[in-house]
């Protein structure tokens, strides 16, 4: 048989199938190569749940530090920071948005890096440096000051969420993915309410000539410093090298994923994989779903703000906010559980969960200004559509395959996201106040698209099954090899399965898009 392999000119050709460079392979082929074929459930398991103990945790705390660092902003806006720097309701507005602008400017090369570099030390480094940027809120004294610490933060957190996707495709099935984006997501939550709690300390830290405000970047800065040192020595970089898992292990947790028809990882970029991406839909209907879905995002940092205008003190708003952490934490973990347990039920679960969000913006807006608890309940309810945009990150790592097009696609979804989040500040203008009609029916028409978009995707993906199945058998990538010189200098061929071939979803006419 004479086949190419994916992206790749065929080196020469063998008796038994086809020779390629170890280039054109997934990292892990060699060490997959090396366990029996099949693996015992229960040891499946076992494996599972160290990964989830070593990982797991180090992925949550980042996550809830990550977003505790990005809620500072709206959390300072109550606390001082207007009024100490002189900002401009625009200037506060361009704080948020210039934060997105460099997130924008910086994923692309960000998605790079992750794929050409050591996942867990980039992150450390991105971490690191976030952490001192953001402690350097609290020397700002002006508009100036303030808007070049913001934009080293959105340059660093580009690494995140990307590198975040990569490491979840990496060590975790694709019914477990769901799940675990589900699980650190969810600590977006958490960090509401500990930001809630801290806000509400440092209003009771009197120092001459240092604010609350001030106090809040030191404290979260330097919380930030802590995880980016342990991230350096205790966060693996892939399923080849984790260091809590013997080689045997290794091989095992590699063989465990081998369902996904993913593989781990590619350090070789391939142009072709890229230009696959370019030109597939779904990359871009789901990036339009990402722009819509967070052009409303902006509500975040003006959530402090609007539940002041209620009429709460700002004592109260900051420990009102807490129960928005806890809104997002339930809604999020019933949506993954929903999307995990369902069969093939992503898009209608993340549907689903923008309708009481729409009924929440139909509150905030009708009711009568002094139904302080209605409004405040109605403001609720407008964060339960966060469920549609973590089960959109998920499902795209689901239903893209080859490392390079996964990179390009994470990196072109998450560009989307930051363009909405610029886009969305300027929303928020003073004529507006104090109800916002504007804002809120941009959002719900932005919810009501978002919603119908998942839907076409689920429409989209299953069309393409359906014509899969339709399909004769492909043998293309059935007969692989690869060389390898063993520890004596021999030079021996090994076979390489199809799903350690670095194939696209495109390529691989066996693999199938999940719903």
């Amino acid at each position: 048989m004479s086949t190419e392999s994916s992206g790749a000119a065929v080196k020469d050709e063998k008796r038994n199938g086809v020779s390629v460079s170890a280039n054109e392979v997934d990292t892990a082929a060699q060490l997959a190569s090396s366990v029996s074929a099949t693996l015992d459930p229960d040891e499946a398991i076992r494996i599972r749940k160290k990964i989830d103990q070593h990982i797991l945790p180090m992925m949550c705390v980042l996550y809830w530090i990550q977003y505790m660092d990005k809620m500072t902003l709206s959390n300072s806006s109550i606390l001082g920071i207007q009024k100490s720097t002189n900002l401009t309701t625009n200037e506060y507005n361009w704080l948020s948005t210039v934060f997105y602008l460099s997130y924008l400017l910086f994923e692309y090369p960000q998605n790079l890096a992750l794929q050409r570099f050591p996942v867990g030390k980039w992150m450390s480094l991105n971490i690191f440096t976030w952490g001192v940027a953001l402690a350097c809120h609290a020397a700002c004294t002006n508009f100036a000051g303030l808007l070049i610490v913001r934009m080293i933060l959105g340059v660093c957190e580009g690494s995140i969420t990307a590198g975040f996707m990569i490491v979840t495709s990496m060590f975790y099935t694709r019914k477990e993915q769901t799940l675990r984006v589900g699980y650190w997501f969810l600590m977006n939550g958490i960090a509401q309410i500990m930001s809630g709690f801290i806000s509400f300390g440092t209003l009771h830290i009197k120092t001459h000539g240092f604010a609350p405000w001030q106090w809040l970047m030191i404290i979260t800065g330097t919380l930030t410093l802590i995880v980016a040192v342990s991230y350096w020595f205790l966060f693996p970089d892939s399923p080849t090298n984790a260091w809590f898992l013997t080689m045997d292990e290794r091989a095992k947790a590699i063989l465990r994923i081998k369902e996904n028809q993913t593989g781990v990882e590619n350090k070789h970029f391939k142009k072709e994989q890229m230009i696959e991406a370019l030109v597939d839909p779904k990359t871009w209907l789901f990036a339009l779903l990402s722009i819509l879905n967070d052009i409303p995002n902006s509500v975040s940092n003006q959530q402090q703000l609007i539940v002041s205008s209620f009429g709460f003190t700002y004592l109260q708003t900051t420990l009102l906010g807490c129960v928005n952490g806890t809104v997002e934490i339930l809604t999020i973990f019933t949506g993954v559980q929903l999307a995990a347990r369902l069969p093939n039920a992503r898009g209608y679960v993340g549907a689903a969960y923008y309708l009481p969000t729409l009924l929440g913006i139909a509150l905030v807006n009708f009711l009568p200004w002094g139904n302080k608890v209605g409004l405040l309940i109605g403001q609720y309810m407008t964060g339960v559509c966060t469920t549609g945009f973590v089960l959109s990150l998920s499902w795209l790592n689901n239903v893209t395959a080859g490392h390079t097009k996964k990179v390009v696609t994470n990196a072109i979804m998450l560009s989307a996201y930051c363009v909405g989040n610029a886009l969305g500040p300027f929303m928020w203008r003073q004529q507006y106040k104090p109800r916002n009609h504007i804002p809120w029916i941009v959002i719900a028409i932005c919810y009501i698209l978002c919603a119908l978009l998942m839907l076409a995707i689920r429409e989209l993906l299953r069309r393409e099954n359906l014509r899969r199945d339709s399909e004769p058998a492909d043998e293309t990538y059935e007969d692989v090899y690869v060389e390898h010189t063993t520890e004596d200098g021999k030079r021996v061929e090994v076979k390489v399965a199809k799903e350690f071939l670095d194939l696209t979803d495109i390529q691989n006419r066996d693999f199938r898009y999940v719903l």
